[in-house]
């Protein structure tokens, strides 16, 4: 089987020539055990870097044949990039990791092993978050949870380290949507799947590339592009808030006909004025969210353009 490994890079000019190396290495290794063809690529996919990373890129294209290069004409994001990747990349078996070598690629391996067997995703999954802060911990964890509970088909701890067939590739294709979740978008292949567990490492060198701004947008992306329940969660507030209400209405009229304890007016505007207007800009603020999903999916726009190829 031929594979290529498609690698988005964002600012790494720092951890490059190491990824490079380690890439090549397990290319080298899978090769000599007879589990992938002669010509199995190496493919780096430049999100709109501002350091030598297509500098670098070039420079390892012309020096190894094994390694390609993919320039977007600016920073699309990361899923977008790495969507560049996998679907301009050729092979029988892509396998998605990121550059900064936090991913253990003895993995790699065993995604084949499971490949062979006739599996076309095969998810590499975190054993445990111990290099992550406890915040950062806490939140990604309970976000799986919360997307579950959404309804949302996702692997609990995976990311975008994963296997996929060409015919897995092939159906992705087939997905139109600007608004991107690899994560949410992969399960719903529905093709014959594993999961494979591994250690993740700390970062080789250089910054992580998802600050908590980043990963809030990833986070609403995937709540807002595969769940309705926000929506739905609206209509239940409605209903709670008009039983609350009425309750509140029956509680002022009783302390007006039954003590002299009433303040006349105050029950009647100021706790419904408060309660009321916090949860309808609430409810705003949701369906402002899913409107701006609807304005971005209806312009069609491209979700990348590729400015070289080396």
């Amino acid at each position: 089987m031929t594979l290529t490994i498609v690698i988005p890079c964002y600012n790494e000019a720092e951890v490059l020539p190491e990824t490079v190396r380690r890439l090549r290495s397990v290319l080298q290794d899978l090769e000599s055990k007879e589990k992938i063809t002669s010509n199995s690529k190496l493919v780096f996919v430049d999100d709109g870097s501002k350091d030598q990373t297509w500098a670098l890129i070039e420079r390892f294209a012309d020096e190894c044949s094994v390694v390609q290069g993919i320039k977007l004409s600016r920073n699309y994001g990361h899923q977008n990039a790495l969507l560049a990747g996998l679907l301009v990349a050729q092979g029988d078996a892509l396998v998605s990791v990121d550059a900064d070598l936090q991913d253990d690629l003895g993995v790699i391996e065993q995604m084949l092993d499971a490949c062979h067997d006739g599996c076309d995703v095969v998810y590499g999954v975190r054993e445990n978050r111990e290099t992550d802060s406890a915040f950062k911990r806490f939140t990604a964890e309970n976000y799986y949870c919360l997307l579950a509970f959404m309804g949302v088909d996702v692997v609990f701890n995976h990311a975008d380290y994963r296997l996929l067939s060409r015919r897995a590739v092939e159906a992705l294709r087939e997905y139109g949507e600007v608004n991107l979740f690899l994560r949410g978008i992969i399960p719903l292949l529905g093709f014959r799947s594993r999961s494979i567990s591994y250690r993740r490492a700390e970062r080789f060198a250089g910054e992580s590339k998802y600050p908590m701004r980043k990963m809030l947008s990833l986070a609403f992306q995937g709540i807002t592009s595969f769940s309705t329940f926000p929506l739905r969660l609206i209509t239940v507030l409605g209903l709670i808030i008009f039983v609350i209400s009425s309750l509140m209405g029956v509680w002022a009229i009783g302390i007006r006909l039954f003590s002299d304890l009433a303040v006349p007016g105050w029950a009647s505007t100021v706790v419904p004025a408060y309660f009321l207007g916090g949860i309808q800009l609430l409810s705003i603020g949701i369906i402002g969210e899913y409107l701006a999903k609807i304005y971005m999916e209806t312009k069609r726009r491209p979700r990348f353009h590729i400015e070289k190829l080396r």
